[in-house]
């Protein structure tokens, strides 16, 4: 199949170079808004022509969500693959990330997280890992604007077996200190201003610069933006670049390298269900 028949959100790809295979996760439930059905994947050769969909994680009995199964992102980390996941909480309605684990690229992915590893009583999406020049593993993830108001990126040290925090959360920056979003319009909530956070992810740019990626709208369309961390580090400041780097209704951004080693943008629009889709666009990033 083609990427135009693959409705998905959110897309993360996983590159394998030995095998010359592009693994590509996503938001996968035909309604993600309302089900929690699981995670699907999809295999490809040549980032055009697709197979699939194989099932990676299903909803089971017991489990603690069962509805917004979003945004899976699968790394590997010591010889297994770990799935970071958004999924809302059963017993307070609150979204979180949590951890899961295989040994296989095509699962069985199983829970590996004490259910979520955000903080508790917040509302908290996309979470993302990131591994510093020390080794030490980071969750960047979004603190809700539905909580908030204004949205945020925030950061936590996760243990070195990814299954806990060992931190408390820290601030990275608030939505409104980019100049690039519009305040966003949402006749549910009553915050003077909504500013939205989401689909971190961190990365260093080709000069060798800490960069994060991140989502928000422009006149209710969806869009891309880029900070910029003056230390190096993962605790900033971050600089946000002034102008954004994709504003035609597209977002949840990620990158990765096509095995002829050109860095693409990856993300889903038009960011309306059901007709999201990939799209892959070259960067020099």
């Amino acid at each position: 199949m083609k990427l135009s028949d693959i409705q998905i959100r959110d897309p993360f790809i996983v590159p394998r170079p030995k095998e010359k295979k592009y693994y590509m996760y996503g938001s996968t439930d035909k309604n993600i808004w309302q089900e929690g059905k699981g995670f699907e994947m999809y295999v490809s050769s040549n980032l055009e022509d697709w197979e699939g969909p194989f099932e990676v994680f299903r909803n089971y009995e017991g489990f603690f969500a069962d509805k917004n199964f979003w945004a899976p992102e699968v790394y590997e980390y010591k010889g297994s693959f770990y799935m970071f996941a958004t999924f809302r909480r059963r017993e307070n309605d609150l979204l979180g990330t949590a951890v899961l684990k295989s040994e296989s690229l095509y699962g069985p992915f199983k829970l590996h997280s004490d259910g979520v590893v955000t903080p508790q009583e917040w509302c908290c999406l996309d979470g993302s890992l990131y591994v510093d020049d020390d080794g030490v593993p980071w969750m960047v993830f979004c603190h809700e604007w539905q909580q908030v108001g204004d949205g945020e990126v925030c950061i936590i040290q996760l243990s070195d077996d990814l299954r806990k925090a060992v931190s408390e959360p820290q601030l990275l920056f608030r939505a409104s200190e980019a100049e690039w979003p519009t305040p966003f319009k949402h006749e549910r909530f009553d915050f003077e201003k909504i500013y939205v956070t989401d689909g971190s992810f961190m990365f260093k740019n080709k000069a060798g610069e800490l960069c994060l990626l991140w989502a928000s709208f422009i006149n209710q369309r969806y869009a891309q933006g880029i900070a910029i961390s003056a230390s190096g580090k993962v605790m900033g400041p971050w600089i946000q670049q002034k102008e954004p780097v994709y504003t035609d209704d597209g977002g949840h951004a990620m990158l990765f390298n096509t095995f002829e080693g050109q860095r693409m943008l990856a993300l889903h629009r038009p960011n309306k269900t059901p007709n999201e889709r990939a799209r892959f666009i070259p960067v020099t990033l």
